[in-house]
């Protein structure tokens, strides 16, 4: 009998323990709430920051070709020019690196595709801010809606123009001209890219926005590498038109001009007959088969030679 009630207890015991345990609530498991998604249109500061550091970096390009407006100004003599350059890449310098120590934080946040759209659509409105500054000031252009107009017909190589005179503008301002339709040509922000290669992946996204052609290859692996050798093939018809077109007796200035718009398919020129002022059927023939050249692919060079 003892035995017995030892057993009862002994179930009994057991029996409670095991209620227990099996009615103990369970330890709740730590729940990790998902971090916010970021809205679709959301870019965020350093993204931010690294768009406006390389809208900079165009702008100090644009700065320093000035500096090429204010040579020819200085060449030839022209005392407005001269001011109108000075002064114009003066202040696209001063905004340019006030950018770049405001902005120098965010240098290597990697941009997304549509950073990348971004930073083209600003680069066109700012650039085309400032490189209308050299035609206001030097008076050439005294409206700034007119000059703006025609700077950005330069820089997107359309042709446009609002002059009626070409040739009563000082030189160093048709030089200028005829440059901001070469610096599009290739694109300025591809030039950025193949000086700034802290722009890694992101480089090539900006590229793809903005670089001639259909579509866009890597042609080597670092893309600083890819927009070096598109610009190389620029630089090397570039020369070997202006070469010809010496040959062929048109003066330094004039193989300048027209070779920078011949290559960049845009038009400009500095004379009112275009290249139909000098009645010569060399340089006709050497402008229309560069034009053809300057308007293939540059990767399919690449790929032939």
């Amino acid at each position: 009998m003892a035995d017995y009630l030892r057993r009862r207890r002994a179930e009994s015991g057991s029996g409670t323990s095991a209620g227990a345990t099996r009615g103990a609530p369970r330890p709740a498991a730590q729940s990790q709430s998902p971090a916010p998604a970021t809205a679709p249109g959301d870019i965020r500061p350093h993204r931010t920051g690294a768009v406006l550091y390389t809208v900079c970096a165009l702008l100090l390009l644009v700065g320093l070709f000035m500096i090429s407006g204010l040579v020819v100004a200085l060449i030839y003599d022209e005392r407005e020019a001269v001011v109108g350059f000075a002064v114009a890449s003066g202040i696209a310098l001063a905004c340019a690196l006030s950018g770049f120590v405001s902005f120098r934080s965010y240098r290597d946040a990697a941009l997304l595709t549509r950073d990348g759209f971004l930073v083209v659509v600003l680069s066109w409105l700012v650039v085309c801010a400032f490189g209308a500054l050299p035609y206001v000031i030097s008076g050439s252009i005294p409206r700034y809606p007119d000059a703006f107009f025609e700077t950005m017909s330069g820089f997107t190589t359309t042709g446009a123009t609002l002059l009626t005179d070409i040739e009563s503008l000082p030189r160093s301002v048709l030089f200028w001209r005829s440059l901001t339709q070469w610096l599009g040509g290739m694109g300025i922000v591809v030039l950025t890219v193949a000086i700034l290669p802290r722009l890694g992946i992101g480089g090539l996204k900006l590229m793809r926005t903005e670089a001639p052609g259909p579509t866009l290859e890597k042609l080597t692996p670092r893309v600083a590498g890819t927009a070096k050798i598109l610009w190389l093939f620029y630089l090397g018809l570039t020369v070997m038109q202006v070469a010809l077109l010496l040959a062929g007796g048109l003066p330094l200035y004039d193989a300048l001009t027209h070779t920078f718009s011949t290559i960049a398919t845009g038009g400009f020129s500095p004379r009112a007959a275009s290249v139909g002022a000098y009645d010569s059927a060399f340089v006709d023939a050497v402008v229309t088969v560069f034009m053809l050249l300057a308007a293939v692919n540059f990767s399919l060079y690449f790929q032939v030679f």
